[in-house]
């Protein structure tokens, strides 16, 4: 994919985001919270799409000093005595782990006949170290000679409600009044996204460091789309739905320290995720293949189908702490000397 193409795909992904796929087809509510928190995370997203526009579509000659025609161009020197034909982009891709926390929430439950509820003051927890995993993917490109990057950026993280933690309600389900309190276990089978506290993210980078330098502190701000693995069950109502689902637009700030070992790197790194959740209780109990379950969801939204079950509206703030590696197309350091 070059510069024009992946600009114009992730164009595309921040305007159905934000279009017709950002509201509820029945009452035009929009799925990704308040309105400002909308527009500062599409400007994150805009932001993002245009450094990557940026890194990519730098002058010719210094991509060409790859190919085999540019040698003489490679050989010339610059002020520095670097050759000119090292000047090229930075490419990496890595991994991570981490842990991460996430704050209490309220959850509401609205929209069928069997369920009008409000859930409050409970705990969710990450269990990061049990499977599934926390983990995330990413890969990024720097311009060269510039402090600036883009990255795309996977994280899977998890949110359960703690079952023996109590809780406020309010409302109705299935036909009768819920207590003020009681614990999770007691209303719900399963609250969780536990396969997943999804979130996908393009992000503008900024290096406070030289490229050449061993050390180099890092700022970014991005935004994308969650796709949680929702499983949600009430005692009451005996059904449950488990499932990958979009859920909404959301957003991430970070910052952290990378660690130059030649052509690979460590880095540790604080990030910030703020993801609304708007998503159906479809009463699906066998989701589990991603593409399929994101397909089914669309295909009832464009048809006008209502969810059986009404929808989960949720608001996922989260702190992670990660480190990890990454691998480059070349060393910096090396390029530098």
């Amino acid at each position: 994919m070059n510069a024009i193409e992946g600009t114009a795909f992730w164009g595309v992904v921040m305007t159905v985001l934000l279009s017709d796929w950002g509201r509820d087809h029945a009452t035009g509510r929009s799925i990704v919270g308040s309105e400002w928190a909308c527009k500062a995370m599409a400007g994150c997203g805009v932001a993002a799409a245009l450094t990557f526009a940026f890194t990519s579509l730098l002058p010719a000659s210094v991509e060409m000093s790859e190919a085999p025609h540019a040698s003489a161009l490679a050989q010339t020197k610059t002020n520095g005595g670097t050759a000119a034909g090292a000047r090229r982009p930075e490419r990496t891709f890595g991994g991570y782990g981490g842990v991460a926390y996430t704050h209490p929430t309220t959850v509401t439950i609205n929209g069928s006949k069997t369920a009008d509820l409000t859930v409050k003051n409970f705990d969710w927890l990450g269990r990061p170290f049990k499977a599934p995993v926390y983990y995330g993917l990413r890969t990024q490109r720097w311009a060269p000679d510039s402090p600036f990057g883009a990255m795309v950026d996977f994280t899977h993280a998890k949110a359960i409600a703690k079952p023996d933690g109590t809780a406020s309600f309010s409302g109705n389900l299935a036909g009768k009044p819920l207590p003020k309190t009681a614990a999770i276990k007691d209303i719900f089978k399963h609250l969780e996204f536990s396969h997943g506290h999804n979130i996908l993210t393009l992000n503008a980078l900024l290096r406070l460091a030289p490229s050449w330098a061993r050390i180099r502190p890092y700022v970014g701000a991005g935004a994308g789309a969650s796709f949680p693995h929702t499983e949600i069950g009430m005692h009451a109502l005996g059904k449950r739905t488990y499932e990958y689902q979009f859920a909404g637009f959301a957003g991430q700030a970070l910052a952290g320290l990378e660690i130059q070992l030649g052509r690979a790197s460590i880095f540790i790194e604080y990030k910030f995720t703020y993801a609304p959740y708007d998503v159906p209780l479809s009463h699906e109990p066998y989701g589990w293949l991603f593409v399929t379950d994101v397909w089914r969801q669309f295909s009832n939204w464009m048809s006008g189908v209502k969810p059986p079950g009404g929808r989960l509206r949720a608001t996922l703030i989260t702190h992670h702490g990660i480190a990890g590696i990454l691998v480059k197309n070349h060393s910096p350091m090396a390029t530098a000397n």
